[in-house]
């Protein structure tokens, strides 16, 4: 590969992103009266008020499931490896390893060495933005906000302000016009929508229930944080194969947890 020219690399380029933008077929978004939950799986419910945050330890195998009750205009997260909270969420990577910020049912979330953090095995949304961040005290008004929520949730395991990377938001109908100019798409998020997420490794997790800064200006509502158990995924789980990205992806997360 070193002795490619320009030309070869940039085919070579067009053939690895034709390749990963046309992964296995992924099923439409989860109907919101799918997937219901056991009760005997439930290992906690929380509450998470609008304007405030959340943050807890998930276990590999568990799986966190994001309710947005109120039908809220944005949920922000990050995490970080329990193992080395150097490791974390990288949105960048996230996007570019699986050539799509089109992130639903069947993809994955990377952390910026390469590994698998999170799965998104249920998602009655598929509306979720990895471009343009959370809220910040100027796109509040100096109220509560994302930014300050994060900075706040990573205070609570010894982390800073450096430390918080930039975030995913869940139920976040961003779009791209053709100027390339981010807006919000009207009329997409809904009460009842939900979002699970399975941890692929041990982790720390901080959401922020605040709206998003392209949202149309109104308070936001209340979500619930549900951690519940399910089954190992096997061989043909559909995030461990939607791609080759999550499957060297996995390859790597699994190669250091059985280190």
């Amino acid at each position: 590969m070193a002795n490619l020219s320009i030309d070869e690399y940039r085919r070579r380029y067009e053939e690895l992103k034709a390749k990963g933008s046309a992964p296995k077929a992924l099923p439409p978004p989860t109907p919101l009266d799918g997937a219901p939950l056991e009760p005997a799986s439930v290992l906690r419910r929380d509450p998470l008020p609008a304007g405030w945050y959340w943050t807890g330890i998930v276990r590999r195998g568990q799986v966190v499931r994001v309710l947005n009750a109120s039908g809220t205009p944005g949920v922000s997260l990050v995490a970080w490896s329990l193992a080395d909270t150097s490791e974390r969420y990288n949105a960048a990577d996230t996007v570019k390893v699986q050539w799509t910020a089109a992130l639903r049912k069947g993809r994955v979330l990377f952390s910026d060495m390469g590994r698998v953090m999170f799965s998104l095995i249920e998602d009655t949304s598929g509306r979720h933005d990895a471009i343009a961040g959370g809220s910040t005290p100027a796109t509040a008004g100096g109220g509560r906000n994302t930014r300050d929520n994060l900075i706040l949730a990573a205070g609570k395991h010894g982390l800073e302000r450096r430390d918080v990377p930039p975030c995913l938001t869940l139920f976040a109908p961003v779009v791209t016009g053709d100027d390339g100019r981010l807006s919000w798409q009207d009329g997409v998020v809904r009460a009842g929508d939900f979002v699970d997420l399975r941890a692929e490794m041990d982790v720390v997790l901080a959401l922020s229930n605040c709206p998003h800064p392209l949202a149309p200006a109104g308070e936001g509502g209340p979500v619930e944080v549900i951690i519940f158990q399910v089954p190992p995924a096997g061989p043909d789980d559909l995030c461990r194969t939607a791609t080759d990205e999550a499957v060297r992806g996995f390859q790597n997360t699994d190669a250091l947890l059985s280190a």
